[in-house]
């Protein structure tokens, strides 16, 4: 059971740490953010289950906001960041062929008037550091950009707290119950960035 992370997944200080890990993951990528919010849904899952008092453990729609908020503050502040860098970032990117290629796909894809990338940057891993780093220093407009980017943290938030939710009402409040839930993540950021491999095809 997930007993021993009682006393953290029951008090207000996991929004805290749910956001400080999920604004942070953009820059330190190996954060286990989305572990963190998937292990306090199942919590939840597990309060809703025993009828616990609602606030004696996570919100789920708390936690949704809280993570999808957090998520666009961290894209925005790596993105005002790699707008400021200058000639040293811009030369850091040139010597990155995954860096350059995301750039110029994000480019493509918002002159088209569609984020998708964006999006399925938020699922693959280190993804969304590449195309928000790349979106600021390509001193794309922050309007093409940071609609997508909420969009994008309001998707992957919701598919993280309802896999750890849903996971717990399903297979119970076990450790088995956040492992598969996990396993789901990751198997959706292994499918995202095969996706953002692909090459383009020519129009």
């Amino acid at each position: 059971m997930l007993e021993s992370m009682g006393s953290l997944t029951g008090s207000p200080w996991i929004y805290a740490m749910v956001a400080l890990s999920v604004l942070l993951d953009v820059f330190v990528p190996v954060l286990p953010s989305g572990v963190l919010v998937i292990t306090a849904a199942t919590a939840a899952a597990a309060g809703s289950a025993t009828g616990q008092v609602p606030h004696a453990v996570p919100d789920i729609l708390s936690l949704t906001l809280c993570a999808a908020t957090a998520s666009v503050l961290g894209d925005l502040v790596a993105y005002r960041l790699a707008w400021r860098g200058g000639e040293r970032l811009d030369r850091a990117i040139a010597r990155s062929r995954r860096l350059t290629t995301a750039q110029e796909r994000l480019g493509a894809a918002l002159a088209r008037g569609g984020g998708g990338l964006v999006i399925l940057a938020r699922f693959a891993p280190a993804g969304r550091s590449v195309v928000s780093l790349g979106a600021g220093a390509a001193h794309r407009r922050a309007r093409d950009f940071l609609p997508w980017s909420a969009l994008a943290g309001l998707t992957w938030a919701t598919y993280s707290v309802a896999l750890g939710y849903y996971g717990g009402q399903w297979l119970g409040t076990t450790w088995l119950a956040t492992g598969v839930s996990v396993l789901a993540l990751f198997g959706a950021g292994a499918g995202a960035a095969y996706v953002m491999r692909r090459p383009t095809k020519a129009s």
